[in-house]
């Protein structure tokens, strides 16, 4: 084990990103700059896609990183028939669920189950596909739809907050299905689909179009909350959710609804583009 992993094992997670989510949202000049800067500087942030390209103009180091792009900026593929990336950032796997489990990295993989916090919910993408794409600080950090579907019901799963960075992925066992998360369950066109949101270290915060801020409170037990009835249908490339500060998002569908491409680890994606191709309606 690597000093890296193992401090992701003994830090106080929930400690840590509580600090960290008033600090990302202290409107002190010099602070807020100097964090902007920072990362701008350290990964190369491409500014010129925002709708206010000047880094250090926001109000704070939160609203900087989930600045809004300029309507030009991002595109959905024109074919209606075309499965989107939900969000910028790199492929981390994608495949098919090979019997109710989803690989995550050489030697490791988890469970559908485990991923939704519940069996039952698990056995429609027993034989399904799916699209994990990690983001990283340098990304567009809102979420879009990867095709459109009336939202049924979102399921706060609590957990840990390890990093979701590729040297934690290749490292610690089923991450993605032990880190504080959000699932989303839509019914489309193509029948049910699955959007998580994955918290990760530092912060840890989803906020969803329909709800606001959802995380944190961080849970202490799994919180069901039905939609059932509101009619909140979002069309495809709609935007969907936001992450304050970064993780990684995974798509679920059900066996026949689509063919992915050959997405290779680490292929880098921007919202919008094609992921796969959806079975003819």
């Amino acid at each position: 084990m690597t000093f890296n992993v193992f401090v992701q094992y003994i830090l106080p997670h929930r400690a840590l990103s509580r600090v960290v989510y008033w600090a990302t949202r202290w409107t002190f000049a010099p602070w807020k700059n100097f964090l902007i800067s920072q990362i701008v500087r350290r990964y190369n942030v491409n500014m010129a896609e925002a709708v206010q390209p000047d880094a250090l103009a926001y109000q704070h180091f939160n609203a900087f990183f989930t600045r809004k792009l300029r309507p030009d900026a991002r595109h959905a593929d024109a074919d209606p028939s075309v499965l989107l990336s939900p969000a910028d950032g790199r492929i981390s796997q994608a495949g098919a669920i090979v019997d109710g489990r989803i690989f995550q990295a050489k030697g490791q993989d988890y469970t559908v189950a485990e991923l939704l916090g519940s069996a039952e919910d698990a056995e429609a993408y027993r034989s399904g596909s799916f699209a994990t794409v990690y983001l990283s600080p340098r990304d567009y950090h809102r979420v879009h739809m990867p095709l459109k579907g009336t939202l049924k019901e979102t399921v706060h799963v609590p957990g840990r907050i390890f990093s979701v960075a590729p040297f934690a992925v290749e490292a610690i066992p089923r991450v993605f299905a032990r880190n504080e998360r959000l699932v989303c369950h839509f019914e489309g066109a193509h029948g049910p689909f699955v959007v998580i949101m994955v918290g990760a270290v530092l912060v840890s915060s989803v906020a969803t179009v329909w709800d606001g801020l959802v995380i944190p409170p961080y849970a202490s037990a799994i919180g069901r909350k039905s939609f059932a009835g509101q009619n909140i249908t979002l069309d495809r490339f709609a935007e969907m959710a936001r992450f304050n500060m970064g993780s990684t998002v995974i798509v679920l569908l059900p066996p026949g609804a689509a063919a992915l491409d050959p997405l290779a680890s680490q292929q880098a994606v921007k919202v919008g583009e094609r992921l796969g191709t959806l079975a003819a309606g």
